[in-house]
């Protein structure tokens, strides 16, 4: 039986739809005639509503959850110097872990806590290719403690949040599923994509990049990268955080594995171009010079139309690694990225001119990125 009454979310959205209906529309609500000039109604402020296990979560984690002010970034577009402004979260008792594209290239940045404590803090670490930073705090309050990172591995439909600073609003929460897993997220003017990356449908704006997404446990599943429109945000994984973020506190830097290829998922249209016997793989588009894969991968040697779209024939593709099965570009970057380091040797798997071979191959590090 369908419930006709409006339950607490749908009543506070279309509240809000109608408070921004009077707005917009210039019109003053008409008084209500029985309680106008009613002056003996008062809040109880001790009186607390009953909330929810999101309101236990949040009161469990947000002392630890911090806003990042970055000083000396220049402005893309004028030139000018002004500030960024971003979330982090405390990974332990020193230190607190945000994206790198929040720290970009400032000078310095200042943290504060939900409590109105600032702190200085000084730059450990930054990995371009993975989105995180870390910074050292010159103290915490004793009542934030640090965030453990997930050692699940997150499912769709698992209930999360993301908590931080949008448009500068301190201690903001929204609540949502995770909506995909194993995402590469490929970002605009970058050679690499992101792998690895979680998709959810909590709200995320600018000013929540480099918080924490949650479990209903608290425990981080990913470190908040980017929105992308209506319903739609990312996360770095804490599976990936999990190896870049120590790696960043001992040393500064991560290095990630490097093959140096150009490539392409192997879809039906693929397939059928390359007379490949199943829509599996990846194929070798391209080879970089002087790269682990250069003279051990051969790449695709010209296209052909089909469908009204250029299709890649004639190189190899790639089937497993290591005896892991790699359908596709999104099972490649996962593996490269929690499964190995550079040096690392892989045994190839490959589909070459209608036969099964192996190959070998030892892993490169990505080239460093000049800032």
């Amino acid at each position: 039986m369908q419930d006709s009454r409006l339950d607490r979310r749908s009543f506070l959205a279309a509240a809000s739809a109608g408070l921004a209906g009077a707005v917009a529309g210039c019109a003053e609500p008409q008084a209500d005639s029985s309680i106008e000039g009613d002056s003996s109604y008062t809040i109880d402020r001790e009186n607390l509503a009953e909330g929810s296990a999101f309101t236990d979560l949040y009161d469990a984690i947000i002392e630890s959850v911090t806003q990042v002010r970055v000083f000396g970034i220049e402005d893309p577009d004028t030139g000018a110097e002004g500030r960024g402004q971003g979330s982090g979260f405390l990974y332990d008792d020193r230190h607190v872990v945000t994206n790198d594209h929040v720290i970009a290239d400032g000078e310095a940045a200042d943290l504060q806590y939900i409590n109105g404590d600032w702190t200085s803090t000084t730059l450990v670490g930054r990995d371009y290719y993975s989105d995180l930073a870390v910074l050292e705090v010159d103290h915490a309050p004793d009542a934030a403690t640090p965030l453990s990172l997930t050692e699940r591995r997150p499912v769709v439909g698992q209930q999360v949040a993301a908590v931080g600073n949008p448009y500068g609003l301190e201690g903001s929460m929204s609540a949502g599923i995770v909506s995909g897993v194993d995402r590469t997220l490929n970002a605009p003017q970058r050679q690499f994509s992101y792998p690895n990356v979680i998709q959810t449908d909590a709200a995320v704006n600018p000013g929540n990049s480099g918080g924490p997404l949650v479990d209903l446990e608290g425990n981080v599943v990913g470190v908040i990268n980017s929105g992308g429109g209506d319903n739609i945000a990312f996360a770095i994984s804490a599976a990936l955080a999990g190896r870049v973020v120590p790696a960043l506190i001992e040393s500064g830097s991560y290095d990630h594995s490097y093959v140096g290829i150009g490539l392409r998922t192997v879809d039906r249209i693929v397939a059928e171009a390359n007379d490949l016997p199943e829509a599996t793989g990846i194929l070798v588009v391209s080879v970089a010079d002087g790269s682990a894969a250069d003279g051990v991968l051969r790449p695709s040697s010209e296209t052909v139309q089909r469908r009204g779209e250029s299709i890649p024939v004639g190189g190899d593709v790639i089937l497993e690694l290591d005896g892991n099965p790699i359908p596709d570009r999104h099972a490649l970057s996962t593996y490269l990225a929690l499964e190995t380091s550079p040096g690392d040797t892989l045994a190839m798997r490959l589909r070459r001119d209608g036969r099964t071979i192996t190959r070998e191959l030892t892993l490169g590090a990505r080239p460093s990125v000049s800032r």
